[in-house]
């Protein structure tokens, strides 16, 4: 030890022993070992014992950590809760209405589509048997009415062929207007 802890050591002594008692052992309370052990110990715990430092770095680390963490994921959320407001304010109307708009159109167009293929098919059917008797099922009886074959309709032929009474027009998908 220096010189300076010598002399505190010494007068200590000096001033509590009086000088005449002996000392026994150097465990007793008071005496300049024991707090001379006791001075080491808290030098050892202060310069080699590092649990109490890391410990405050570390919460001091988590709490850091849990402060950014937590801004960061309230600016994702806020960013969140803008995004799903601008949807239902804007996007979702904006989707509905269009649908609204296009939807009549698309089911006319499909309509058509429908009987166009529903004429081919029955064109097909016809081509694969041309040998039978025709009748026209249109609403009014034609004078061919004979002609065509029962559930195929004047309709189904091309409008060149059909001699029916009935005024024919073909449905052109793309030029229906809603």
């Amino acid at each position: 030890m220096s010189g300076g802890g010598t002399e505190t050591f010494v007068g200590y002594e000096a001033a509590t022993s009086g000088g005449d008692k002996k000392r026994d052992s150097l465990g007793t309370t008071g005496s300049p070992a024991h707090l001379i052990i006791k001075d080491l110990g808290e030098i050892h715990s202060r310069l080699l014992d590092h649990r109490p430092v890391i410990q405050g770095e570390t919460r001091y680390f988590v709490k850091e950590f849990e402060e950014k963490r937590g801004l960061r994921e309230m600016r994702v959320l806020e960013n969140l809760k803008n995004m799903i407001r601008e949807t239902n304010e804007h996007a979702i109307p904006k989707c509905r209405e269009t649908m609204q708009d296009n939807l009549d159109q698309v089911l006319q167009r499909l309509h058509a589509a429908t009987d166009s293929v529903c004429r081919l098919q029955q064109r097909e059917q016809e081509r694969k048997k041309p040998h039978q008797s025709v009748s026209c099922g249109a609403a009014s009886p034609g004078p061919l009415q004979s002609q065509f074959p029962p559930g195929i309709s004047c309709l189904s032929l091309p409008v060149l062929q059909c001699t029916c009474v009935h005024t024919h027009t073909r449905l052109n998908p793309e030029k229906i207007i809603p």
